[in-house]
């Protein structure tokens, strides 16, 4: 009888570069705060570690099927996976670190506001 060969639990290696695709719809305002929020997001929790392409799907609306894009902002993170899909300007800092699993947050169930009081 051979023996059986156990495989040892495989371990994720981490990402050292996170993809990530922000759809947008010309010069608005609401993209704008898009693509500053993903930046602000991006600098303060993957540290150089980030590609960010910004899609403005008034040039290429073709793009939109690849990710299949209904609305605008929306944010695919497609690396690492699982492919993630954020629609927003992601004002919402503490939503938008949850839906990346970037969320550092100490005290569950509490906002970045309520932790300042």
């Amino acid at each position: 009888m051979t023996p059986v060969k156990r495989s040892k639990p495989s371990r994720r290696r981490p990402v050292d570069t996170w993809d990530l695709r922000l759809y947008v719809t010309d010069d608005t305002p609401r993209s704008r705060a898009a693509i500053a929020n993903l930046r602000s997001i991006c600098d303060t929790h993957l540290k150089g570690r980030f590609r960010i392409t910004t899609i403005d799907l008034a040039k290429s609306p073709e793009r939109a099927k690849g990710d299949q894009i209904l609305a605008t902002p929306t944010l695919v993170r497609r690396v690492p996976i699982p492919m993630r899909t954020i629609i927003g300007n992601l004002s919402d800092i503490d939503n938008a670190l949850a839906a990346l699993d970037l969320n550092t947050n100490p005290h569950p169930g509490k906002t970045a506001e309520s932790r300042k009081k």
